[in-house]
């Protein structure tokens, strides 16, 4: 009896901390489940504009999909990237770095740096990511206190190609191959309710034309978007979206296309915000842009994207698969100073959207 008495103690007490491992281990996985952990990642993109942003996407996915943690991001305020980044999953907190040229800004000179150096050590950031070679960012992180620094070859700022350079940045320091086009997330329920909203008809087709541009030498003429809208309606019910600034220039060439017989077939978009007419351009078809905000919004938003290239390096028209580069009439390539708006073909532009189509 005394011996049966010990062993049914000995298991009832080994039985004991085996029923809090498992306790434990589930406990574990509900929270796990709930409260899943994240790292907490800055990269930093001080390039200006739209463009420049979408570009470096892929990079900033990359590095989620490595470290399974959505990436906050520090940026300019011309990035407008609060605008369409605010549904994308890979995304975490969008940080406004405030300098301009003036140098009196929140982060500008030296007591700006400071500034930065406080605002970011709230964050705790556990990993920066440096797409610049500048030393006053790497000094910025370190007085922040985090641990883990990457950033370009410091003083090596010339010659800095927009993607070939983070390309091999991700590789040489994570072994990453990046080979991903940019990818802005949107939800159905504002595409739904951008199709109510706008009356977007899916039996016809539906074109966003971005006829605005950051400069002058960018901007194809009115004649050249009419020729098009000309040619489209011959074959194909038809409505365009026509997406533009308020720039007095931009509203010039808008005005002169919603002066035609086509102003029926026409929907101005300048009146609404980025955050607003990212829906309308998932619903579009497809796009043809100048080298504009929105050919990078549209190619980014997985719409094929005909970008008319005038006067920029044809990079900004051709990194993306949704990207089709329309050369001015007798170059083989573009770059600044080619000055070619006035040769860019209607018919081309035209042929290649029925290449798309069909």
């Amino acid at each position: 009896f005394k011996l049966k008495s010990e062993f049914k103690t000995d298991i009832e007490a080994a039985n004991i901390p085996l029923i809090f491992v498992i306790i434990k281990i589930y406990i574990k996985n509900i929270l796990s489940k709930v409260y899943k952990y994240h790292m907490k990642i800055l990269a930093i993109q001080n390039r200006m504009g739209i463009g420049d942003t979408v570009i470096f996407l892929p990079f900033i996915k990359a590095l989620y999909k490595k470290f399974n943690s959505p990436i906050s991001l520090l940026v300019k305020e011309s990035s407008k990237a609060d605008q369409y980044l605010f549904q994308t999953n890979y995304i975490d907190k969008i940080l406004i770095l405030e300098r301009d040229s003036n140098n009196d800004s929140r982060h500008s000179g030296l007591l700006g740096s400071f500034n930065l150096i406080n605002d970011l050590k709230k964050y705790n950031f556990e990993k920066i990511f440096i797409f610049n070679s500048s030393l006053r960012f790497n000094l910025i992180a370190r007085f922040s206190n985090i641990p883990a620094i990457y950033q370009y070859p410091l003083f090596n700022k010339n010659k800095q190609h927009i993607t070939d350079t983070p390309k091999k940045f991700l590789k040489d320091k994570l072994d990453i191959n990046v080979n991903e086009d940019p990818d802005i997330q949107i939800s159905d329920d504002l595409i739904s309710e951008a199709i109510k909203k706008f009356q977007i008809d899916k039996n016809e087709l539906n074109i966003l034309m971005g006829i605005g541009g950051s400069g002058p030498t960018k901007r194809i003429p009115s004649r050249v978007f009419l020729e098009v809208i000309d040619k489209i309606l011959k074959i194909k019910k038809c409505k365009f979206f026509l997406a533009t600034g308020k720039n007095n220039e931009e509203q010039i060439i808008l005005n002169e296309i919603l002066d035609t017989k086509y102003r029926n077939f026409c929907v101005p978009l300048d009146k609404f915000s980025i955050r607003e007419t990212l829906p309308i351009i998932k619903n579009c078809n497809l796009s043809i842009c100048n080298d504009s905000s929105f050919s990078h919004l549209s190619a980014a938003l997985g719409v094929k994207t005909i970008t008319l290239m005038a006067d920029t390096p044809l990079v900004y028209g051709n990194y993306s698969s949704n990207m089709f580069p329309i050369l001015p009439d007798g170059e083989e390539t573009v770059s600044h100073n080619t000055l070619g708006k006035e040769k860019i073909n209607s018919e081309k532009i035209f042929n290649k959207l029925i290449e798309i189509t069909n």
